[in-house]
């Protein structure tokens, strides 16, 4: 345990200004169970600008917090995680950084964060290669194999700025993605509404269901290859599983999708170009900036994999042909 062993005081900053003191000290007291926190603000043993307050307080910039004497449980060795060379891996995959946020190309195959098994994702591999930075957090999430943009706030402010650009629909996002199957030539509009569901074996999965939330994605396809497609996707919703359902609905699933297509079906396919899951990329992500609303657009280079997979399937393609 680590311990504060005197009375510490702590200046709210403007990126905080609005925020419930009890979601502050659950995020700054990490360790600490938030029964505990309850219980010395109940006391007034937390207080700010000299006052007691209550849980439901929403901070202000410029407020003073007293905050008592109190025992922390140890952090996590983040020093094992940042040695990780996936982890150190993520510095080269930033595509643009400011002071407010960051984007970056996610590779496939590591977590947007840890949990179900896993220690650590990117947001906690991000903290454990920045210890400096007060505050890292996800705008949105994105599948463990799906590769490409992550958006992720620095500042607080930035954080609730972008989730509502999310919430009502202003951020623009364009995933690539390789399909089973003909895609037909135009563009496809697919609002069938998804629920969540779990199989008698506990595997969860999202099924098409009219009693489900309502989704929408909209497809178009970028290159015949042959019997397989490379499609664009752009999500006006942001379901989970959202594009590999809507795509499994228009018959063509994500090649090598376990999920949600037939393995058995594309084994020869999968065995000869070695695809190990499916091949969905956060291609671009637009969004704006607050107070300027100035517009950004960042686009996230094709895994190399991706790209390899993509061009193997022209030339059998062309092969088929002749």
């Amino acid at each position: 345990m680590n311990s504060f062993e005197k009375v510490q005081f702590w200046t709210i900053d403007s990126d905080h200004d609005g925020q419930r003191i009890d979601n502050y000290l659950f995020t700054h007291l990490k360790g600490v169970p938030k029964s505990h926190i309850y219980r010395i603000l109940r006391k007034g043993e937390i207080r700010v600008n000299k006052g007691r307050i209550k849980a439901v307080y929403k901070l202000k910039s410029g407020d003073i917090l007293r905050i008592p004497p109190i025992r922390v449980s140890e952090k996590k060795d983040d020093s094992k995680i940042s040695k990780l060379d996936k982890v150190q891996q993520l510095e080269s995959c930033i595509l643009m950084e400011t002071k407010q946020f960051l984007v970056l190309n996610k590779p496939s195959g590591i977590a947007v964060h840890g949990g179900s098994g896993l220690s650590f994702g990117v947001i906690e591999a991000l903290r454990a290669l920045r210890p400096k930075e007060k505050f890292l957090e996800l705008v949105h999430r994105i599948d463990r194999d799906t590769s490409g943009c992550l958006l992720i706030a620095k500042r607080r402010s930035f954080l609730i700025h972008f989730q509502n650009q999310l919430r009502h629909r202003k951020m623009n996002k364009q995933y690539l993605a390789v399909v089973t199957g003909r895609w037909p030539n135009g563009n496809k509009r697919v609002d069938v509404a998804l629920k969540k569901t779990e199989r008698p074996s506990g595997e969860r999965i999202v099924l098409v269901d009219k009693e489900g939330k309502a989704s929408e994605t909209r497809f178009s396809l970028v290159q015949s290859l042959g019997s397989y497609s490379l499609i664009r996707a752009k999500p006006v919703t942001g379901r989970t599983h959202q594009i590999r359902v809507h795509a499994r609905y228009c018959s063509c699933p994500l090649l090598g999708d376990e999920k949600y297509s037939d393995i058995e079906q594309d084994h020869g396919i999968l065995k000869k170009l070695k695809i190990k899951t499916f091949m969905l990329h956060a291609e671009r992500l637009r969004f704006n900036l607050p107070e300027t609303e100035q517009s950004i657009e960042v686009v996230a280079p094709l895994p190399e994999k991706m790209a390899t997979v993509i061009k193997r399937l022209e030339q059998l393609a062309q092969q088929v042909k002749k």
